[in-house]
């Protein structure tokens, strides 16, 4: 699932909960601050890049990854978002928490996206991981108030 498949007022609208700006780049240009190049978004500041042909993942990857940093580390944000594992597993949840927000995309279709891009899980994939490996992601998120402390306890989340 690419950005063009999407709709995109409804992601511009879910970053701007989060102070996030989304700002398309042209077909043929280099995505600013991509950590991974070639269509992969990039993050530099409050700004989240990417062209139509980047993947919906990672847009919410790296929004995910802006969430949840402090603001200090925000205000030097240019394409490394950092973190140590934890972290990292708590941005992957937090991606599919905020594709099940989006009509017509899930944390369903998500993984199966994250899967194919080759994210990689103990239990073998995206989905086994979020449905039966996730619980320190979820109290990760929860102990720093991104998502409910109660909800994060029985796995029914909300952001």
């Amino acid at each position: 699932m690419y950005l063009s498949t999407v709709d995109r007022t409804a992601v511009t609208r879910l970053l701007a909960r989060y102070h996030l700006d989304l700002r398309i780049v042209a077909p043929q240009d280099a995505i600013p601050a991509s950590y991974w190049g070639d269509s992969e978004a990039g993050l530099q500041g409050s700004t989240l890049y990417a062209r139509l042909d980047t993947p919906l993942h990672s847009v919410l990857h790296e929004a995910a990854h802006y969430i949840c940093m402090s603001p200090e580390r925000r205000a030097g944000l240019d394409r490394d978002a950092g973190g140590d594992d934890a972290e990292e597993s708590a941005v992957c949840y937090l991606q599919l928490l905020l594709a099940d927000t989006l009509a017509s995309v899930g944390a369903a279709q998500l993984c199966l996206d994250m899967d194919l891009w080759g994210y990689s899980f103990r239990l073998g994939s995206a989905t086994a991981w979020y449905e039966q490996d996730s619980a320190d992601a979820r109290a990760w998120l929860a102990e720093r108030g991104i998502i409910d402390r109660g909800a994060a306890l029985t796995g029914a989340l909300r952001l």
